[in-house]
């Protein structure tokens, strides 16, 4: 009995190869003797070349016409969304021209935007750990948050978007964890590490939203920079508009270029990507931590459901070691940090 049907799901699962086999044959067939299938979906083909050109040369779209570069260059990694729906469409259609021709887009988003796939972590915890964070001035919680990024364990925090009447409470909650802190504006600076050198960075906007510190470490002198470029909005007639954010770039990027120190830590709410061209005053000359030793594209905003990464740690004359997203808290943006090398004598 245990033979026979043995022998019986045997001639079963024949009997399927067979029948899978035959399904084959028959779609080969009706593929290879379908003359329409290159000439339909020209429209489709046509629109994936296009995708893929538009993120290939994205630096050349212009920004006169409501800043439209910089948005596009904002969420760039999205536009690989697009593929998949060509995909189906292409599918749908049975168009092999279609199909092809989703390998541009397809190619162009890997060579962006691959390598941050990957996890590129390096081994060991580096010298220093980094972090930074948009509080946001509606905070219902300040608390909270402030109790959520002293226990993340940075050895250095920058605060951005301080509400005068929270500074108090953060000061008062992080002071068991860090020894030295300075606030000036908006923008803060804890470390547990001593402080020197505290001063404002003048970023054109006529009120406090940036500043600068010499931060003494057991491998010697770093300068921190907090930054909190201004916010860009997009209207319906008037684009993306960025003019403070651009100029205020431009401002901190010169501070930077003219700064002594050879080891230096941008920690900001930079409200733009790296891929913003608005901001190569300040990316021309450091690196993105999360570029560099991230793991994944690391969005830090919205912080329900992060689509951007516009809150950067950059570094210049370190070597970054990892970098990560922290939880959420109260605010509207999520922290983030990164463990870093100190290289050189820092002088």
């Amino acid at each position: 009995m245990a033979q026979a049907q043995m022998t019986e799901t045997g001639n079963d699962d024949g009997n399927g190869d067979g029948r899978r086999g035959a399904r084959f044959r028959r779609l080969w067939h009706r593929l290879r003797t379908d003359r329409g299938i290159w000439r339909r979906g020209i429209v489709l083909a046509v629109l994936a070349v296009l995708l893929g050109l538009l993120m290939a040369l994205h630096e050349s779209v212009p920004n006169r016409v409501g800043n439209f570069g910089s948005l596009l260059e904002t969420f760039l990694p999205w536009l690989g969304v697009l593929v998949p729906v060509l995909l189906v469409l292409a599918l749908v259609r049975r168009s092999a021209t279609a199909l092809i021709a989703l390998l541009v887009p397809v190619l162009v988003w890997t060579d962006l935007f691959g390598g941050l796939l990957s996890d590129k972590t390096a081994e060991g915890g580096g010298d220093l750990t980094v972090a930074t964070h948009n509080v946001n001035a509606s905070n219902a919680d300040p608390s909270g948050t402030a109790r959520s990024i002293a226990a993340a364990g940075a050895d250095v925090l920058a605060l951005q978007e301080l509400k005068a009447s929270a500074v108090p409470t953060y000061e008062n909650l992080l002071e068991p964890t860090y020894k030295y802190h300075a606030v000036v504006g908006t923008v803060g600076l804890w470390s547990k590490y001593p402080m020197s050198g505290v001063k404002a960075v003048d970023i054109r906007l006529g009120w406090k939203r940036a500043m600068r510190a010499t931060i003494a470490t057991p491998e010697g002198r770093l300068a921190v920079y907090v930054a909190h470029l201004p916010s860009v909005r997009v209207k319906l007639r008037a684009g993306f508009t960025a003019r403070e954010r651009d100029r205020s770039a431009d401002a901190l990027g010169d501070a930077i270029a003219h700064e002594k120190q050879s080891r230096i830590v941008l920690l900001a709410d930079a409200n733009g990507t790296m891929n913003d061209r608005a901001l190569t005053a300040v990316t021309s000359q450091m690196r993105s931590t999360q570029g560099a030793v991230g793991s994944g594209f690391g969005f830090s905003w919205p912080a329900s459901f992060p689509m951007a990464r516009i809150d950067q740690i950059m570094v210049k004359g370190v070597k970054p070691v990892s970098s990560w997203t922290l939880p959420e808290t109260g605010s509207d943006h999520l922290p983030i940090a990164a463990s870093v090398e100190l290289t050189g004598d820092g002088e």
